[in-house]
């Protein structure tokens, strides 16, 4: 019997420059409770912190409020910019996070979208990929090994670290990296054993080429990955026909690119 399609939603999420935010966030929560009530397996919350349009902060407070507003969805970060954040608190919050939701939790991690975010804590948006590949390793060595994990970078230090509360799912909660068309990202999830997240859409010539990464890194690991890990984001609106579809699209569409 072949697995079914499943579907989620990617909730950066954008608002429009002068509506009433404590309106949009709200519209943004009541929005999972609809998704959960139409069984929607999954939806990933955004972490940004400037431009004034991303305006979730964080993402596991998001869904720590959005679990207790559903039943069944999965709710996943999507994704934290691990750069800005110290990889314990993170591995921390995470476990605490998939207690709350009785193991609903995902998270997903990146480097960070936003060179406005990155100046304003002054990261170089050079080192960002690096300094996520370092907190990502350090965080699955937190949440995977019994033992406590030492680690030392130039920018976090662990000592002696361990997480507090054993994980509710098991072994620990999914985890993704985002990817956009290099092999960064795939060769994370490759080496790591991990799920990947695609953000960019499909239609780019090296989307091909995504998955054989991910492949080649996990051969060269020897860690398992599975093929149903990998989300894809893509746009999709339903009308009966294609010219409907077109004409309820493009208000908003021309809003958001201009």
């Amino acid at each position: 019997m072949a697995e079914r399609l499943q579907f989620g939603t990617f909730l950066a999420p954008f608002h429009r420059v002068g509506e009433n935010l404590t309106l949009a966030l709200q519209r943004n929560l009541r929005l999972i409770e609809h998704l959960d009530e139409l069984g929607f397996d999954e939806a990933w919350i955004g972490e940004h912190h400037s431009a004034a349009r991303e305006t979730i902060a964080d993402p596991a407070v998001f869904i720590a409020a959005a679990a207790e507003r559903t039943k069944r969805i999965r709710l996943g970060t999507g994704v934290l910019s691990l750069p800005y954040h110290h990889p314990l608190i993170v591995a921390d919050r995470m476990q605490l996070l998939d207690h709350l939701t009785h193991g609903r939790a995902m998270l997903g991690v990146g480097p960070g979208a936003l060179s406005s975010d990155a100046y304003m804590m002054d990261i170089d948006p050079a080192e960002q990929r690096r300094m996520m590949h370092e907190s990502l390793e350090a965080i699955l060595a937190l949440l995977r090994d019994d033992e406590p994990v030492t680690m030392k970078t130039d920018w976090f230090t662990l000592r002696d670290a361990r997480l507090q509360m054993s994980s509710f799912t098991k072994p620990h909660l999914p985890v993704a990296v985002t990817t956009t068309f290099t092999p960064s990202g795939p060769t994370a999830a490759g080496r790591h054993g991990i799920g990947l997240l695609s953000v960019a859409g499909a239609t780019h010539e090296d989307f091909a080429r995504t998955w054989g990464w991910a492949e080649e890194a996990a051969a060269a690991s020897k860690m398992p990955i599975d093929r149903a890990s990998w989300k894809e984001v893509i746009p999709i609106h339903l009308a009966p026909t294609r010219d409907q579809a077109i004409t309820e699209v493009q208000d908003g569409y021309r809003r958001r690119a201009y």
